[in-house]
């Protein structure tokens, strides 16, 4: 009876230190969870036997559990690198077709693949959301494997230029059918901007400004556009102004107290056509119709010096990946070289009432089980999920010195169990050597 009580010690302190060790060498695993085994004694008791005197029987591994407790963080420079503080796991897929299956994990170091999907070391797919571009919400909580698009968008035309400024009441006033974009002493200042064709091809387009000699308060607008040969003349339908060089502008009239009075006298703002009826531009093959409106917003001519507020256009070309952003939401922001701004889905998070009841399935990952419950999708910062941190992810959850001190313990424990084992083998062969 005491070889058996001594053994069941020794297996007991041996999976102790098992699981010690195990803690140990996944100390540097991102997103690990400490394990701790837990002991409960063996007793049994016949009807007739004397519950007052029988001693156990030893003792048995209840079981080996897990302790969830958040692990601290380490930063790094990659966006792709998450964590989530608080509480929810992350979800990862092994086929993005059958998300249906997938795995938990706290582990959140990601990266794109070479078909720019969000995976983890092991190729598996990040799981979430997608989101509306315009109001950041949720369309539908059905999780997706997370693509970040490497190109986005197709080139789109400038149809509308925008511009916001103030003019120097105090600048020098100069002919307006002077106007020569090539000589600086024509005009008072200028502008550029870049503007783009139906096949995303960009262009510069100048606006010039000539205070008037003849009527106070009075202003002449011109613009060019610059395409590979050179700086041609971007004229209006509808100008009230022409210079000795072709050009054809309009008139921006302001009020003595420096608001606006009228543009163009009145007139709607539209250039010509870009192509040979316009400003002959060398499109290779784009839409030569393509025209522009002129908005102005509140110009003022205030005496201080010349200031653009505003000068922007509704044309883009086809932009390459520039950089991600990840909020604490878990909104994947995505930077295009064509000055887009794209929300490409939000990281889905998962929670789970009883995480003892998870099953482990290797690599910092674990399944779902009856005992854990169902899974609770969600996203973070709602409800009591926690919010995801972008560039940092989480470290085990070890506690170094105190599993050292554990493990000095079991290995204490094994050789107490041992000398028990030694000491019973003793008595045994002192009893059979009695005569």
């Amino acid at each position: 009876m005491a070889l058996n009580i001594a053994l069941s010690g020794l297996a007991a302190a041996q999976k102790d230190m098992n699981t010690t060790s195990n803690n140990i060498a996944n100390a540097n695993t991102f997103g690990f969870k400490e394990s701790r085994a837990e002991f409960g004694d063996v007793y049994s008791a016949s009807i007739f036997s004397n519950s007052k005197t029988t001693t156990g029987s030893g003792v048995q591994t209840s079981t080996v559990a897990q302790q969830f407790h958040e692990g601290s963080s380490i930063y790094t420079n990659n966006p792709l690198d998450l964590r989530v503080s608080g509480n929810g796991y992350f979800s990862v897929a092994n086929d993005k077709l059958a998300t249906n299956v997938n795995f938990l994990t706290r582990n959140g170091a990601f990266h794109l693949d070479k078909n720019n999907n969000i995976v983890n070391s092991e190729g598996q797919y990040l799981l979430g959301y997608d989101v509306d571009n315009e109001t950041l919400q949720v369309g539908s909580f059905e999780p997706k494997a997370l693509n970040v698009p490497d190109q986005f968008g197709q080139p789109r035309a400038s149809e509308n230029v925008d511009i916001g400024l103030n003019l120097p009441a105090g600048g020098a006033s100069k002919d307006p059918t002077l106007f020569n974009p090539e000589d600086p002493d024509t005009y008072n200042k200028s502008t550029s901007a870049t503007v783009f064709d139906s096949l995303g091809q960009p262009y510069k387009l100048t606006t010039y400004y000539v205070k008037d000699n003849v009527t106070p308060n009075k202003w002449a607008t011109y613009y060019t556009v610059t395409d590979p040969t050179g700086e041609k003349p971007l004229s209006l339908t509808a100008g009230d102004f022409t210079s000795a060089t072709g050009h054809v502008g309009h008139s921006i009239q302001f009020n003595p107290d420096g608001s606006i009075d009228t543009i163009n006298a009145g007139n709607p703002l539209q250039t010509v056509e870009f192509g040979a009826n316009g400003a002959n531009l060398e499109l290779n093959g784009a839409d030569g119709s393509q025209a522009l409106t002129i908005n102005f917003e509140e110009p003022t001519q205030y005496a201080s010096p010349f200031e653009m507020r505003k000068f922007t256009e509704d044309g883009a070309t086809t932009g390459y990946l520039s950089k991600v952003d990840i909020d604490p939401k878990g909104t994947i922001m995505a930077t295009y070289s064509n000055g887009e701004n794209v929300a490409l889905g939000r990281v889905a998070l998962v929670r789970i009432s009883n995480q003892q009841g998870l099953s482990q399935a290797g690599n910092t990952q674990w399944k779902i089980t009856q005992n854990s419950g169902d899974a609770v999708w969600g996203e973070a910062m709602q409800g009591a999920f926690g919010q995801v941190k972008s560039g940092t992810i989480e470290q085990s959850n070890i506690d170094m010195t105190q599993e050292l001190v554990d493990l000095i313990t079991a290995q204490r424990n094994f050789q107490a169990n041992s000398r028990a084992l030694e000491v019973g083998n003793q008595m045994q062969q002192t009893i059979l050597q009695i005569r």
